[in-house]
C-alpha cells in the first residue's frame, strides 16, 4: 500500500523547496557566497517564528515559512543572508563575558548594516527613520564597523533605546547559539562548527577577490568584517590552545627497543619486529611568561581582570601542568619588576606595584633579551609561550625567539609593523568586564 502523505510532509518537503530557492535567488545576485549559502542543514522546529541556526543546521518552523514566502518571498532572502552572515562573521562563537541581549543587538546592527550596503536587488528594503540614525552614527565610526565596535558604541544606551532598536534589527532567532552553560559535548561541536566557518570565511573571501573589477561599499565592508571578525576568537578559546597540552602517538626513545627491531630485520630479511608504540606526552608549555607595557595608558582595573582570567585558565585541570609557573613582567623600555604567580592573591598585591605612565613609546627588545637571559641560566627550563600586553606602538626584535610569542592588543594596530613570526590578537576589553 502506497503511502500517503500526511499535512506535516507536506509542509516539510515545501520548506526544503522554498529555502533552496531562497539560496538560489541569492546565488544569483551574490555568487561568490554559493559555498556559505549552501552550508546550513535544513532542520525542522515547530515553536520558531524566524530562522535560526548553532552553525550546522538551520532551524525553523515549516508552517512559518510557507506562510511567509506566500505574503512575502523577499523578506525570506533577506532573513537567510542574515543568519548566514552571522556565521561567517563568526557572531555565535566571540561573545565571550559580553552582556548576551546586547551582544546579539549589536550583531544583528553589524549584519544588517553589511546587507543594505549590499544593495542586491533581492534584499533591498526602504530604510526606516531609527535605521537611518543608526547608521549614520556608524560611518562616523573611525575604527571601522563591527559586532565588537557597535557593542561599545551601545552598551551604556538608555534600556527604551535598546528596545526601540531590537525591535527595529530583529531578524532571526539566536535561541540556538552557543551559552556559555552548555555540555562539554556542546561546546566541542560549537569550536567544530566555529572553524569550520572560518574556512569558509576565507574561501568566500577569496572568491570575492578572484572575481576582479570593483567592488561595491558593501562588498567591501563585508570583506572587512569578515577578516576582522575571523580574527577575533575569546581570548580564553585562544589561550586554550596557545597552552594547549596533549598526547602524541609515537616511537619514545627512551622506550624502543632496538635489540628487538635489528633481530626481525636478520631473521625474515625486511620484516623488523615492533612493539606497540609508546605514547608520549609533548609537554608543550610549562613555564609562562606575561609581559605587561606599562608605557601604555590602559586601566589597572581592566589588566588586573586581564590577569586573572589568564592565571584562571592557565591553572585549569587538563589544560595546563600542576606546577605551573606563571610570571609577570612589567616593562617599557626596560625590565621594571619580575614577579611569579602563585595564586590569584599575588595579583591584587602586583597590581598595587604597577604604574601605567601612558603616551610613551617602548622598546620590546629587553623583555626578549631578559627571558633569553633566563633560558641560559637555566631558570627557564622549559618555557613555551610569552604573551605581551601592548597598545604595540615600539621597537620590535628582528630576531624570531625559539619561544611561541603572542602580541595581545586593546585597540587597533599596525600590523605591518609586528613580525612576521608574531601571534596576535585583538583583545575586547568586554571580554574582561563583570569578572570578580
Amino acid at each position: 500500500m502506497a503511502h500517503i502523505q500526511t499535512e506535516s510532509e507536506w509542509q516539510e518537503e515545501m520548506s526544503a523547496k522554498i529555502v533552496e530557492f531562497v539560496r538560489h535567488e541569492l546565488y544569483m545576485e551574490l555568487r561568490y557566497l554559493k559555498l556559505a549559502l549552501s552550508q546550513l542543514q535544513l532542520q525542522s522546529d515547530p515553536d520558531l517564528r524566524a530562522f535560526a541556526t548553532d552553525g550546522a543546521y538551520l532551524y525553523v518552523a515549516p508552517e512559518w515559512l510557507i506562510g511567509i514566502f506566500e505574503k512575502n518571498a523577499q523578506y525570506l532572502g533577506r532573513a537567510y543572508l542574515h543568519t548566514v552572515l552571522h556565521c561567517i562573521f563568526s557572531h555565535l562563537w566571540i561573545g565571550g563575558n559580553r552582556d548576551r541581549k546586547t551582544w546579539h543587538l549589536a550583531c544583528d546592527i553589524a549584519v544588517e548594516y553589511t546587507i543594505d550596503q549590499m544593495q542586491a536587488e533581492c534584499t533591498k528594503r526602504i530604510l526606516s527613520w531609527t535605521r537611518k540614525q543608526m547608521y549614520d552614527r556608524l560611518k562616523e565610526q573611525k575604527q571601522g564597523i563591527s559586532a565588537a565596535v557597535i557593542y561599545r558604541m551601545i552598551e551604556n544606551e538608555e534600556l527604551e533605546q535598546k528596545i526601540l532598536l531590537q525591535k527595529e534589527f530583529y531578524t532571526d532567532d539566536h535561541c540556538y547559539w552557543p551559552k556559555k552553560e552548555d555540555g562539554q559535548a556542546k561546546q566541542e561541536q560549537a569550536v567544530r562548527n566555529q572553524n569550520q566557518w572560518n574556512k569558509i570565511a576565507r574561501q568566500t573571501k577569496m572568491e570575492q577577490e578572484m572575481r576582479g573589477g570593483e567592488t561595491t561599499d558593501g562588498e567591501d565592508l563585508f570583506l572587512a568584517q569578515a577578516a576582522a571578525e575571523k580574527s577575533r576568537r575569546s581570548y580564553k578559546d585562544f589561550l586554550q590552545r596557545f597552552s594547549v597540552l596533549r598526547e602524541e602517538i609515537g616511537v619514545d626513545p627512551e622506550e624502543f627497543d632496538l635489540n628487538y627491531y635489528t633481530y626481525g630485520l636478520k631473521l625474515y630479511g625486511n620484516m623488523p619486529l615492533m612493539e606497540p608504540l609508546e605514547s608520549r606526552e609533548v609537554k608543550k608549555i610549562r613555564e609562562f611568561v606575561i609581559a605587561i607595557d606599562t608605557s601604555y595608558s590602559t586601566s589597572g582595573t581592566l589588566v588586573e581582570q586581564f590577569l586573572k582570567e589568564t592565571f584562571s585558565i592557565l591553572t585549569q585541570k587538563n589544560s595546563f601542568f600542576a606546577q605551573s609557573k606563571i610570571r609577570v613582567i612589567q616593562c617599557d623600555n626596560q625590565i621594571r619588576s619580575d614577579v611569579e604567580l602563585k595564586s590569584e592573591r599575588d595579583i591584587a598585591a602586583l597590581m598595587q606595584e604597577f604604574t601605567f605612565a601612558g603616551g610613551g613609546s617602548t622598546d620590546f627588545r629587553p623583555v626578549f633579551s631578559y627571558i633569553n637571559d633566563l633560558i641560559e641560566r637555566g631558570e627557564l627550563k622549559n618555557l613555551g609561550g610569552l604573551l605581551y600586553f601592548t597598545d604595540g606602538r615600539g621597537v620590535y626584535p628582528k630576531i624570531r625567539p625559539e619561544y611561541q610569542t603572542a602580541f595581545l592588543f586593546l585597540e587597533d594596530y599596525d600590523n605591518a609593523a609586528v613580525p612576521p613570526w608574531a601571534i596576535r590578537l585583538k583583545l575586547e576589553p568586554e571580554e574582561f568586564a563583570g569578572m570578580p
